[in-house]
Order: structure tokens, then sequence, then C-alpha cells
């Protein structure tokens, strides 16, 4: 908690696990989150070890942060996280989601076991940004690059996304109703939609220890 524990914190991290993003890029992707907080759990982040800052190369000539090699090992406890509160009773997947975190949510939620196997391009563009994936041993493989030529490409803004996904409606109707659209093959986006879900709250008994 005396590393990551701070409000914003592992918000910060989440947002580049995807990779390196400017601090404007960061702040634009966490609604609420002021100028001044940022810097300074940039700095803080930075003094802990879990990021760094680096200038890229002209003609770009802008800084970015990226995660340490350490850092981008919180990827696995950030994703148990996500899945656990993703079971609460509380849960609201209508509250706003920035593009990244809605592609963390896929690489989070994919069924693992019907995935193994699958073999499928995948491009998405997520509130006007791109992003190309493919499935690796069951898991998802995301980058920020140009989903031109993917088998199938989703492309919409985040919430209505997430109800796409996880929601109960066939694609075709997500599509008729405006919450997607989809180009190529629309039966394997289909069959990639049917790997997600949300876990089922259950909470009858406490908890007891073995």
């Amino acid at each position: 908690m005396d590393l990551i524990g701070e409000r914003w914190s592992l918000l910060i991290v989440r947002e580049l696990l995807l990779g390196p993003r400017r601090f404007g890029e960061i702040r634009g992707a966490l609604e609420g989150l002021s100028a001044n907080i940022l810097t300074q759990r940039l700095e803080g982040l930075e003094k802990g070890g879990i990021l760094r800052r680096r200038q890229l190369p002209s003609p770009v000539n802008a800084q970015v942060y990226e995660l340490t090699r350490w850092g981008a090992q919180l990827e696995e406890p950030i994703f148990a996280l996500s899945r656990w509160a993703a079971g609460s009773p509380a849960h609201d997947v209508t509250l706003p989601l920035s593009n990244g975190a809605f592609m963390l949510s896929l690489k989070t939620m994919i069924a693992r076991d019907k995935a193994r196997g699958m073999s499928v391009d995948l491009g998405f563009r997520v509130g006007g940004e791109p992003f190309r994936a493919h499935i690796l041993d069951g898991g998802l493989v995301i980058e920020r690059r140009d989903p031109a030529g993917a088998d199938v490409v989703f492309e919409g803004v985040p919430t209505p996304l997430a109800a796409t996904f996880y929601g109960p409606l066939p694609l075709t109707e997500s599509i008729r109703e405006g919450r997607v659209s989809v180009t190529g093959d629309l039966a394997l986006g289909q069959r990639f939609v049917d790997l997600f879900g949300l876990p089922k709250f259950e909470n009858d008994c406490p908890a007891e220890a073995k």
C-alpha cells in the first residue's frame, strides 16, 4: 500500500499497461484527475521504481511515461482485482470507461478455456483510438496500432461496447441498436463476443476458513 495505495495510482498504472502514454493522454483517460494530482502521483510512482519518464526522439520530441519491467508485473494483481470487482452486486456497467480500460477488460475477462485454439486477427477503434489484438494460448494480446485488414473490426465508444460484450444480446442486435459497428467476418465476431460475460454474484453465506 505504501507503493501503490494512493488514490489514482493503480488507475495510472492501468493506463500504462498497453504501452507508454503522454501526460495529457493519461489525464484525458481518467475523468476527474487534476493535473496537480497526476503530477504528484507520477512523481511518486517514478520514485518507487514503478514507472519512468522517457523522451521520444525527433520528430515527435515528446515526453512519455512507461512502466518499468518491475512495474509491469502489476498487470496480474490489477487483473485479479478487476475480476473480483466484476462480481460485486453494486457493479455498474454504465459507468464511463477509458478506451484502454475497455480493452484491458477484454484481456481480463476472456474465457481462456473457450478461447484456447481459436485463431483470429482482431481490430478495434475504441473512442477513435486504434487497437489490434490476437488470441494466444487462450489469452488476448493487445497492441495500439491500426486495425485495418483485421478479420473483424469492432468500432464504438467504451460504455456501449462494454454492453455489447458483457450484455445478453446477440451481436446483430447490438449493431442494430447502434452500440457497435462491425466490419469483416460477422460470424467470427459473434464467436469472439461469446467469450465474454460477467461473473454471477454469489454471497449466500460468509466465507469460512478451511
